[in-house]
């Protein structure tokens, strides 16, 4: 059976982390987010059929530094995640400036109620 791991970082250790993974042979595999008692950011790293998910939680304030330095095809993962869960990702290699899609609403996956 393939191993999967779940490791809790801070937005802080994300570069470091990363760069470590990419230099011990990962390779990036996706980047998810879901609106859960704020937003959570999941980094899927895979290795011989191990899977190492690295995880952040956060919130849309929090600026979260781009991997797309490491990873360079990141910056899809980073702009829809920006673009729809309005989560700060900075420095992103070909940011598309939230004009990934054509979507009626911003953020429409972090939809805050009015007043909050």
């Amino acid at each position: 059976m393939e191993q999967q791991t779940i490791k809790n970082i801070s937005s802080k250790e994300l570069l470091v982390e990363a760069l470590h993974n990419k230099n011990d042979g990962y390779r990036l595999v996706a980047i998810s987010c879901t609106n859960k008692n704020g937003m959570e950011l999941t980094y899927s790293f895979d290795k011989e059929y191990e899977l190492l998910n690295v995880r952040i939680i956060t919130d849309t304030e929090e600026e979260i530094e781009s991997i797309s330095s490491i990873y360079s095809y990141a910056f899809l993962y980073e702009n829809e995640i920006k673009e729809l869960f309005g989560v700060k990702i900075v420095n992103i290699a070909l940011d598309f400036k939230n004009h990934l899609y054509k979507i009626a609403v911003d953020t429409p996956f972090n939809m805050k109620k009015e007043g909050e």
